[in-house]
């Protein structure tokens, strides 16, 4: 079972309106280590911007509401649905949210070291780099901090126990890593952000992570 901490979140920042949930959607926080930072910014959002869970570098998993309830974290309009020919439905009130603690895409700076994009000289350096090919960049970028073991085997744990528990499939969506109109048409499944908007590079396709996925 996974190892989760309740965090006290205020209830003006999720929606408390019980809702059956179809969908597991995978982000990264964009955001440097420890949740600290990230729940501090969304209790202080008017938007009512959350996940359920974050997951930290060390693996450990943040629990901010309980299943039942919803956030907005999808940032989704009407002109994504249209796009691909699918009707705009609220996905937000029907979903799981998960973050995964990164900093995203990354950036070589003249040093030789991967620092967060725009953050060059202001942050340390990101050890832990992923890089893909040239000409496969991952939504437009090259380098990616990686998602760290811990992280990758506590989500596992997380996920199995959600979909056990929700009953949603755990088959590996091979669409997650483009836009998918059947994310979007609300097709119960496991997908990332990335799903759903063409915009957002999280979660990137690390191996290790495409790997866990396809063994849940």
């Amino acid at each position: 079972m996974a190892n989760i901490i309740r965090v006290q979140f205020p209830e003006s920042q999720y929606v408390r309106e019980e809702t059956a949930k179809t969908q597991i959607v995978l982000h990264h926080t964009a955001s440097g280590p420890g949740v600290d930072g990230d729940l501090a910014w969304w209790r202080k959002t008017p938007g009512r911007v959350a996940t359920h869970f974050i997951v930290d570098r060390t693996g450990q998993i943040y629990q901010l509401f309980d299943l039942k309830h919803w956030a907005w974290h999808l940032g989704m309009s009407v002109r994504d649905f249209v796009s691909t020919g699918c009707s705009y439905r609220n996905l937000d009130r029907t979903s799981v949210g998960i973050e995964i603690d990164s900093w995203g895409h990354l950036k070589k700076a003249a040093d030789g070291n991967c620092y967060p994009t725009g953050m060059e000289g202001k942050a340390r350096p990101v050890t832990g780099v992923h890089e893909y090919c040239t000409g496969n960049k991952w939504r437009g970028h090259t380098l990616y901090e990686k998602y760290t073991a811990a992280q990758i085997s506590a989500l596992r744990d997380l996920l199995r126990e959600l979909c056990a528990t929700l009953g949603i499939p755990k088959k590996y969506n091979i669409d997650m890593w483009g836009v998918s109109r059947n994310a979007l048409a609300g097709q119960p499944g496991i997908w990332t952000h990335a799903s759903y908007r063409k915009d957002k590079s999280d979660c990137h396709p690390q191996p290790e992570l495409c790997d866990m996925l396809k063994s849940l």
